[in-house]
């Protein structure tokens, strides 16, 4: 039973998609929602990703917009501005109005000009302007992170006053989703927050000024790593965020800092790994191609100068063939040393405990680990080295020329991204060529021009 159960799944999932594709073919707007409302929303995207672009499109004109909408916040940044710029302005305003503010503001922000004003044009007035005043704020600020809608009564109002609201089966309520009323003077200034308990315990006729705490506020332009810091040290899942004049402008929730810290991190680790921009395989073949490609070309070159190296020193190789079983192990263990302190330089950069100025004090730091752990980790392959082939000479070779690159490949891991950032260039995705490559000429460089000195003691 077990051993058909797989079969079953792939079986229903092969009639899945047929039945999807041909709803499209058929523009059968009622059977592709009856086939994609039941499904959780990751798998309902993964479903229509997997069709051809122009069904696509299809299938996000004639679903209902609220589904459509789920849709395109479901997927990546690069896929949901792609989706909506292939739709007519009118369908993609009438699914962007179904949207949170700050997803409208994220969508709008990466559309082309033309494209962003055709579809505010189709908005309504009021949520356009607000859409336009979002897209102003940096991305990780509270301004680029809030939504515009703040639940907020006058100081004036009374208790009973909001639990009407919270009952009134508003629609426009569901965007609140959750927030403590925030209460504001006259001016628009927030003075004070309510919890729901006190809300549910206080007299219907209290004045909310009554029953309020003063409020903790962020101005828009307090940058993530502030933002994640005040969340940390404090247990709300909410603040009030408020303009340079200390206006009320907008909520920002918890999970909205935890989901952009988190993005953060995944847009650094793929940019060390190559991947430059949010790459999906259900884009097209064309650009997920040239984007890899920028990245592997430039290695290329960098392992060809690498490679000259071993050129150099044709003869050493060839008289002591045993060298060349080390000189990848060399390389690659100082990488490893390398990266480390890549990825320790990147994490400070991105708190903020370290600038451009700091390169002396982090090589320094990066120098001092590099020494103790190069002589380590020398030390073994030393001894294997020199056990294995039975020449303690070779071992010392492999062993100092192990321990030197690693003090090289720690400084230029420390340093190189701190380096990089200076000149205005992104250290997540230069850094790792650059350092491979480096690594790998000086491994190379100090195992062989090692080798070279001591010939006559290797070879006997």
């Amino acid at each position: 039973m077990a051993q058909g159960e797989p079969i079953d799944l792939a079986e229903r999932q092969d009639d899945l998609e047929d039945r999807l594709k041909g709803a499209v073919d058929a523009g059968d707007a009622n059977a592709i929602a009856a086939l994609l409302e039941p499904l959780p929303l990751s798998d309902a995207l993964r479903e229509v990703l997997n069709l051809a672009a122009g069904d696509r499109d299809a299938v996000l004109s004639l679903l209902p917009a609220e589904l459509a909408a789920g849709l395109i916040e479901e997927a990546p940044n690069a896929m949901a501005t792609d989706l909506v710029e292939r739709l007519s302005a009118a369908r993609a305003a009438e699914i962007i109005d179904e949207l949170d503010s700050d997803v409208q503001a994220d969508l709008i922000g990466e559309l082309d000009r033309e494209d962003a004003d055709a579809i505010l044009a189709r908005m309504d007035a009021g949520d356009a302007a607000e859409v336009r005043r979002l897209v102003e704020y940096d991305d990780d600020t509270a301004g680029g992170l809030m939504v515009a809608e703040a639940f907020s009564f006058p100081d004036s109002a009374t208790v009973g006053a909001v639990l009407r609201d919270f009952v009134s089966g508003d629609e426009d309520f569901e965007r609140y989703r959750g927030q403590h009323p925030y209460i504001v003077d006259v001016d628009g200034r927030p003075v004070g927050v309510v919890s729901l308990r006190g809300l549910l315990t206080a007299r219907r006729g209290a004045l909310l000024s009554s029953i309020m705490v003063p409020p903790l506020t962020v101005r828009t332009d307090t940058p993530l790593l502030e933002l994640q810091d005040i969340f940390d040290e404090h247990p709300f899942l909410g603040l009030p965020v408020v303009d340079a004049q200390g206006l009320l402008v907008g909520a920002l929730s918890r999970s909205a800092v935890d989901a952009a810290a988190l993005e953060q991190a995944e847009g650094v680790n793929l940019k060390l790994q190559g991947i430059v921009g949010d790459e999906l395989r259900s884009m097209p073949l064309g650009i997920r191609s040239r984007r890899r490609l920028a990245w592997l070309s430039a290695n290329i070159v960098l392992n060809i100068i690498a490679a000259s190296v071993i050129a150099a020193y044709e003869e050493t190789l060839a008289a002591v063939i045993a060298i060349a079983i080390f000189l990848p192990m060399v390389s690659d263990m100082s990488g490893c040393s390398g990266n480390q302190a890549v990825a320790v330089t990147m994490r400070e950069l991105a708190l903020g405990l370290v600038r451009p100025a700091d390169a002396l004090r982090v090589w320094v730091k990066e120098a001092s680990v590099g020494v103790i752990n190069g002589l380590a980790l020398g030390c073994l392959i030393g001894v294997v080295a020199w056990i294995w082939k039975e020449n303690a000479w070779l071992g010392l070779v492999i062993g100092l020329a192990l321990a030197l690159n690693t003090v090289i490949a720690v400084s230029i891991g420390g340093v190189v991204p701190l380096m990089l950032k200076r000149i205005g260039q992104d250290p997540a995705v230069a850094s790792g060529p650059l350092l491979t490559t480096i690594t790998d000429m000086a491994g190379f460089f100090l195992v062989l021009s090692l080798a070279s000195l001591m010939m006559p003691l290797l070879v006997r």
